[in-house]
């Protein structure tokens, strides 16, 4: 039986690792590189590793032997050099050059959000050139007047776009995964929007991975009870604590949820 998936999601902005809240405000938590070191160490799954920089001017630490990584390629660039698991990185992905881009740095995925509501032939031809399995599509969802839409731009605009006919769609094009992340829910530790993961679920013919409100480990095993996906994910929750990952891990394999056995590894980057 295929194992449960815990992905920590990164988020990158400006040179800086960021905690986020409902897509608008950010803390600062740490370097960009530091956090892969650990996630290796606690044997991670997977990552996800997102570019947020709402411009291209990053302010990189000078304070550390990375101060000559100057942007987002670069960190993937090395990050990936010490990374013991699966890379999904995204982030400005506009191109088909952009995707290749982001492939040679290291990437083993990519996912795109803003081409998949725009410009939809770009992604199946993405597909058709790498595989479906690189190609993760990211859509950000809020609830309003009791429909859920896509929204763009960073979570500002609503493209006006149902998420039940958009997840069709983008299995259409080819998508290998989609991740689910809601907007409504983003950094407030209140549990996952467990209707907004369901209404995904029924319309997707491919793993879903859902993103956004994880507060607590037993919000992981509250998902994973009551929808049907076979991947959990979240952001902030993995910042709080030393061994956060392990202890997420070691929270679901003592409640007999099929995960990995948790383990810590000594690695130094």
């Amino acid at each position: 039986m295929q194992k449960i998936r815990v992905i920590p999601t990164i988020l990158y902005k400006n040179g800086q690792i960021v905690q986020s809240r409902n897509f608008q405000r950010h803390q600062i938590v740490g370097s960009p590189q530091v956090i892969i070191n650990r996630l290796s160490s606690w044997n991670a799954d997977e990552v996800i590793y997102l570019d947020i920089s709402r411009t291209k001017k990053y302010s990189v630490r000078t304070d550390t032997k990375f101060t000559k990584l100057v942007n987002f390629i670069d960190v993937i660039k090395e990050i990936s050099k010490y990374s013991f698991m699966p890379l999904t990185v995204g982030g400005g992905i506009r191109s088909i050059k952009d995707a290749e881009q982001y492939l040679e740095s290291g990437a083993d995925k990519i996912s795109i959000n803003h081409l998949a509501i725009h410009q939809t032939d770009i992604i199946s031809s993405i597909a058709k050139l790498f595989g479906s399995q690189f190609c993760v599509i990211s859509v950000d969802a809020k609830l309003i007047n009791k429909e859920y839409f896509v929204f763009d731009n960073y979570g500002k605009i609503n493209t006006g776009i149902k998420v039940k006919d958009h997840i069709k769609n983008i299995c259409e094009m080819g998508a290998g995964e989609i991740i689910i992340n809601s907007i409504d829910s983003d950094g407030k530790g209140s549990g996952y929007d467990i209707d907004l993961i369901n209404l995904v679920c029924q319309k997707s013919s491919v793993p879903v991975i859902p993103l956004g409100g994880v507060g607590a480990w037993s919000d992981f095993e509250e998902c994973l009870n009551k929808t049907k996906v076979n991947t959990v994910s979240a952001s902030n929750i993995f910042q709080h604590t030393e061994n956060s990952y392990y202890n997420a891990v070691d929270y679901l394999y003592k409640k007999n949820i099929n995960v990995r056995k948790p383990k810590i590894s000594n690695l130094k980057l």
